[in-house]
């Protein structure tokens, strides 16, 4: 007997609860603005994205004009930071900051307690999904993904969108986030 057919997406399955997309930069921008302790996750692909401003790590030291938005950088790219003179900049490996922030006594990185929002950028889209996948189901953080595809285990997530469009959104949600100094 042959085994039946199954439609639908059989791997990689987020579970019931997957990610609401933002109609628009500006819900995005309001959300992490609303944050008391935002955390912007910056990952190893950051270099290679282009951006607005020329490329992830750029447009991140242009969001970290907002007072309360802390910066980790994750893997190599705290060298990155520092080579364009930015030094209040955290590293830590992404798995470790996971973990971290799956602990609700973990104090952060300034002593101050646990983060509320943490949003992510710049990463393989496969460890950004172990990530939140983890946060998700062991934490209570609102996750937010701004990769230019749907990140089913964030809270909120841009989707899929053309490279020009996403560039445009992610200068837009920084703009809103610097005038929130």
């Amino acid at each position: 007997m042959a085994a039946k057919m199954i439609t639908g997406q059989t791997a990689e399955i987020a579970g019931p609860k997957k990610a609401n997309i933002f109609p628009s930069p500006d819900v995005a921008a309001n959300l992490i603005a609303k944050a008391k302790r935002p955390l912007l996750v910056i990952g190893s692909k950051s270099t290679a994205v282009e951006t607005i401003d020329g490329d992830l790590v750029d447009t991140a030291i242009r969001a970290m004009k907002n007072e309360k938005l802390s910066v980790v950088a994750t893997g190599h790219l705290v060298g990155e930071f520092r080579k364009r003179g930015v030094d209040k900049v955290h590293s830590m490996s992404i798995f470790v900051l996971g973990k971290h922030l799956s602990d609700p006594d973990w104090g952060g990185f300034d002593g101050l307690g646990s983060y509320d929002a943490v949003v992510f950028a710049g990463f393989p889209y496969y460890v950004e999904w172990l990530v939140e996948s983890g946060l998700k189901n062991f934490s209570k953080l609102f996750t937010i993904s701004l990769e230019r595809s749907y990140q089913p285990n964030a809270e909120w997530s841009l989707g899929w969108m053309p490279e020009p469009a996403w560039r445009e959104t992610i200068d837009k949600i920084v703009s809103r986030l610097e005038e929130g100094k």
